[in-house]
């Protein structure tokens, strides 16, 4: 079938993988001019040659199968590739039926160029150019808009990473709604799975944020009580008996699986502190819990003293190293009190609970003492009637609190159980009670400090006689900011926190509202957190000026609660607008270059208004460090000045001989008015009048 770019197509015994091979082959026959021109040339004046031959021998008729059979020999059959926009799969009569057509079109229609046109090569081309025309309009995009995604290829990922991201959509799947029949109501209930997520465990516990735990420590805690309240009770009452053993069996299992979970499970995940960092590694979690003082005594209050049941029978008393793992109940203390809204309820709570556990334990020695004595020998012991817990708890309150009235001891053992006990009684009521002072003084501890300031304001207004509108307006202000903010300076708590902590704070207290502030949009928000920190919050009454007309304003004023009213007219007293919260006034005063512009109306509180003020003085400290949000400020601050009919301050002049001077002096209008439009064409006429009457008085001084 002849050379040129057919003979450089594959056959069908070549394999695939050279396509990419061939493709690059015909682009450098293609772009190559000189060369390519030149065997294409070649290529066609053979053809021309073989063109009459081969008619001949299609007209003998006898010769036409030898040449049918040489010519796949000489030109390899053409396979198209998957990608290709022409028919794929075809077969070897086709191919040789095609390739014929094209060589009988290229014998009667000879090209003016003197060379063939390959169609496959001619189509890949055609498609090369639209993609990187395609590739251009893309890149033309992304240059108008960087935000757009590079049109390069991305690689394929993983197998895991494909997992995990069908893992990720799984998750990011919006949760079908799950309903729950009972009865004749239907309501809506969380799926399963979502529990599940919840409870799952997870590899690291950070002790002081995670609820989990300290929902764990208060189970640990119920079991840790448990056997603090009932393993003497046990022992000393008779309330186990042998029909009811079984149920306190079953109790102590449960309290000991809680045990055994909280050693194996939990506390070998808790995370800790080296060195200021978290460690959250498990193999360095368990060591330094397995370290610690707290897994020896975990370890020494699950040992199973039980067995000896089997020995001694069931006496609650070989139970009594389950009172050992009092460290999970102070930690669950210290937990509990760190997420509470109001811990000294609990505290006053806790320590009531301190009182009523060592009158059990006083109730428990004196039964037992009663029973060593022999119940109702004597007048001192119990008796053996009614109660026998409420009556043996009565003494121990009477005895511990020293209320007194009590039956004397008779003998030397009932002597020296009591004398201890008095001891014991006035030092631990004693103890209990100065502890729970201390409780509710921290309770109330910020009312007393606002009642202190009070008292003090009031005495310090009494003694300067103070008009009682204005002590009245005082005591309002102290009210209703204690009120609304819970204390009366909230600068004096945040000063105790690092900078951090009191940007967070800041952030979530006060960010929203400044944000809203049109004024600084656009602005670094790094330099609107240093702003948050720098307002001050104050609080105005009920018709109090925020500012009034013709002072000096040197601050800005920003709305966090409650509105104001600006005031106008001939009097004074004409409403012109009302701000609200998020709103800013007196922000033309802050950012003029002098600071001196005089306020033009007045501005009254019309209910209880809270506000952030800003001093000029302390934005330009903070500008100094941010000098894009500074041009910022600038430009609207040339705009507000327009609007306001005002031209905006230039850059400050740098300093010279010529500032010693001054500024120059505007001329008189007088004088303007003798130099006329054309200034020095007039002076000139005025000196040419003088001249002329000097002139003409001359001559008559000479006469």
């Amino acid at each position: 079938m002849g050379g040129g770019l057919m003979d450089m197509m594959p056959s069908d015994n070549s394999s695939t993988e050279k396509i990419s091979d061939i493709k690059m082959g015909i682009m450098g026959n293609l772009f190559n001019s000189s060369q390519g021109n030149c065997i294409l040339k070649a290529q066609g004046e053979k053809k021309s040659k073989d063109g009459p031959q081969k008619v001949e021998a299609s007209k003998n008729g006898g010769s036409a199968p030898k040449q049918q059979d040489a010519v796949p020999e000489k030109t390899p059959e053409t396979s198209i590739p998957e990608k290709s926009t022409e028919p794929a799969k075809t077969t070897q009569k086709e191919v040789g039926q095609l390739s014929d057509g094209k060589e009988d079109a290229n014998m009667q229609k000879a090209t003016p160029q003197g060379f063939l046109t390959n169609e496959y090569a001619n189509g890949q081309l055609q498609e090369i150019v639209r993609k990187m025309q395609e590739r251009t309009t893309v890149y033309k995009e992304k240059l108008k808009d960087p935000v757009l995604s590079s049109p390069e290829g991305s690689p394929t990922a993983s197998k895991e990473e494909k997992k995990e991201e069908k893992k990720d959509e799984a998750e990011t799947k919006p949760e079908e709604d799950h309903y729950c029949d009972m009865l004749c109501c239907n309501f809506k209930k969380p799926p399963l799975k979502k529990y599940m997520a919840y409870l799952q465990l997870p590899g690291s516990i950070d002790s002081y944020t995670d609820r989990r735990y300290v929902a764990w420590l208060l189970l640990v805690t119920i079991a840790y009580n448990w056997n603090c309240w009932f393993i003497p009770l046990r022992f000393v009452f008779p309330y186990q008996t042998p029909s009811n053993t079984i149920y306190w069996l079953v109790i102590d299992i449960i309290c000991d699986i809680c045990y055994l979970c909280d050693l194996l499970v939990f506390q070998p995940r808790v995370q800790f502190l080296k060195g200021g960092d978290i460690i959250v590694n498990k193999v360095e979690m368990k060591k330094f819990y397995h370290s610690s003082m707290k897994f020896r005594l975990d370890v020494i209050s699950i040992l199973p003293f039980e067995v000896l049941y089997c020995f001694f029978g069931f006496n609650p008393a070989f139970r009594a190293n389950r009172m050992l793992k009092h460290n999970t109940f102070f930690e669950f203390n210290d937990r509990l009190e760190a997420i509470l809204d109001k811990a000294y309820v609990y505290r006053v709570i806790r320590t009531t609970g301190y009182l009523l556990f060592i009158l059990h334990i006083n109730a428990c020695l004196y039964y037992w003492a009663s029973d060593y004595e022999g119940l109702g020998s004597t007048r001192w012991v119990y008796d053996g009637e009614g109660n026998m817990y409420l009556r043996c708890y009565y003494w121990a309150v009477r005895t511990l609190i020293t209320i007194g009235g009590l039956p004397e001891p008779q003998t030397m053992f009932e002597i020296v159980f009591q004398l201890p006990n008095f001891f014991l009684g006035v030092f631990v009521f004693s103890s209990l009670l100065g502890q729970m002072q201390d409780v509710i003084g921290a309770a109330t501890a910020g009312q007393n400090f606002y009642r202190s300031c009070m008292d003090t304001t009031v005495s310090y207004m009494n003694t300067y006689s103070i008009p009682k509108v204005v002590q009245n307006r005082v005591r309002t202000w102290y009210e209703y900011t204690r009120d609304s903010q819970g204390m009366l300076d909230e600068s004096e708590l945040l000063e105790q926190m690092p900078t951090t902590m009191q940007l967070a704070i800041a952030i979530d207290v006060n960010f929203a509202i400044v944000n809203k502030v049109d004024l600084f949009k656009g602005c670094d928000t790094q330099m609107i957190y240093d702003m948050l920190l720098r307002l001050k919050s104050i609080v105005y009454l009920p018709g109090d000026f925020v500012c009034k007309k013709g002072e000096i304003g040197r601050e800005m004023y920003i709305i966090k609660q409650g509105e104001v009213q600006v005031l106008g007219g001939p009097d004074g007293t004409k409403v012109l607008v009302t701000l609200r919260a998020g709103a800013v006034f007196g922000e033309i005063s802050l950012l003029a270059a002098g600071g001196g512009n005089r306020r033009t109306a007045n501005v009254v509180a019309h209910g209880f208004a809270n506000l952030f003020v800003l001093d000029k003085t302390t934005l330009n400290e903070i500008l100094v460090h941010y000098p894009d949000s500074e041009k910022i400020l600038m430009k609207k601050a040339k705009m507000l000045l327009k609007e306001k009919g005002k031209v905006a301050p230039g850059p400050p002049q740098p300093r010279c001989l010529a500032s010693l001077f001054g500024q120059k002096q505007e001329t008189p209008k007088l004088f303007k008015a003798m130099l006329g439009e054309k200034g020095k064409t007039g002076l000139a006429v005025l000196l040419k009048l003088k001249r002329e009457q000097e002139v003409q008085v001359m001559p008559q001084k000479a006469e």
